[in-house]
């Protein structure tokens, strides 16, 4: 008869204890496993959790440069004219000075407290990759002939055009609009490559300074007294765009078909080309002689360099133009930028 199986022998008790501990060491181990990686995956302010972190980068601001009020946006804010190139209020009207709305396209800044980041200077000649930037400023003459500059400009694919204009305003009356001091604002944000200009047609007039106060009256009545004063002012222009010999397109004025106009427009003519005269960077273009006959007086029609044939240029008042006066006029401003355009090296 053989014996049968030993009986099984009981655990210890003290054996059990130890085995019971080591399951639960495992499953706590399992849990915080669960527990880190879910904090990982929605993030956490658990010092553990977030030692991964990199101390540097989340040091680090995000900096964001914003720019608002753009010179020739008509959407910016600050805007303070919404011209369209009309004739707007006359330059000798004392209400004038009050009117911050009609007229311009240049945008305001002031106030704002945007941190902006400077664009580095271009570097190279213009290029479609480095396109040169052209500065059209003035009156309501650079609201009519800068548009279709602006697609001639275009087809060249290396420049871009930038407007600022005011109807009614000029370098006569700073107590209307001070040119001067927009210019030293906005030339340095837009830091152009080639500057358009073009004041004149509300010029003719008594000149005041930027309180309102008369310091000459009209150009006929004390010619060298009306010139002094309103060369100095064209020479400070000149100086502000020409900074560092940035090449400056001065754009003249036609005559009038009433000759008394035209007498005073004469006397602020020469003071303009004196001012210019001498300065190796400024191009000055003669409008007067464009839109004149051939006897060198005022012309209604004059021949358009498109297809050769005679058109009416003027508008009704006699001394603006009309659409295709300016386009004809923006084409000979063309011809000059583009020769700019070559001095800085552009393949053209």
């Amino acid at each position: 008869m053989s014996a049968g199986p030993s009986p099984r022998r009981r655990p210890s008790s003290r054996r059990f204890l130890v085995r019971r501990i080591g399951a639960l060491v495992v499953l706590a181990l399992v849990v915080y496993s669960i527990v880190r990686v879910a904090m990982a995956l929605v993030g956490s302010d658990d010092p553990i959790a977030g030692a991964d972190v990199d101390p540097v980068a989340a040091s680090t601001p995000s900096v964001v440069a914003e720019q608002t009020g753009a010179v020739g946006d008509p959407a910016a804010a600050g805007d303070v004219d919404s011209g369209n190139g009309g004739t707007g209020v006359a330059a000798d009207d004392p209400t004038a000075a009050t009117d911050s709305t009609a007229g311009s396209m240049a945008a305001s800044t002031a106030g704002s407290t945007t941190t902006t980041t400077e664009e580095p200077a271009s570097t190279g000649p213009p290029s479609p990759e480095n396109p040169a930037t052209v500065y059209v400023v003035g009156d309501s003459d650079a609201g009519t002939f800068g548009p279709y500059l602006e697609r001639l400009l275009d087809g060249t694919q290396i420049a871009a055009t930038e407007l600022n204009y005011k109807v009614s305003s000029g370098l006569a009356r700073p107590d209307f609009f001070d040119w001067p001091a927009e210019l030293e604002r906005t030339i340095p944000e837009v830091n152009p490559d080639i500057v358009v200009a073009t004041f004149g047609g509300n010029d003719a007039n008594i000149l005041r300074d930027a309180a309102g106060n008369d310091l000459a009256g009209y150009p006929e009545s004390d010619p060298e007294k009306w010139t002094e004063i309103y060369q100095a002012r064209v020479e400070e222009v000149m100086d502000i765009l020409g900074a560092g010999g940035r090449t400056v397109i001065w754009v003249g004025i036609p005559n009038d078909d009433n000759p008394e106009v035209t007498a005073r427009l004469a006397v602020q003519d020469e003071a303009v080309r004196a001012a210019a005269e001498g300065r190796d960077n400024v191009v000055f273009i003669d409008t007067w002689k464009r839109f004149s006959g051939r006897d060198g007086n005022w012309a209604a029609y004059v021949i358009d360099p498109r297809d050769g044939t005679g058109k009416n240029v003027r508008a009704g008042d006699g001394f603006h133009l009309n659409e295709d006066g300016a386009e004809i006029l923006a084409i000979d401003i063309a011809q000059a930028v583009q020769t700019a355009l070559r001095d800085l090296g552009a393949d053209i």
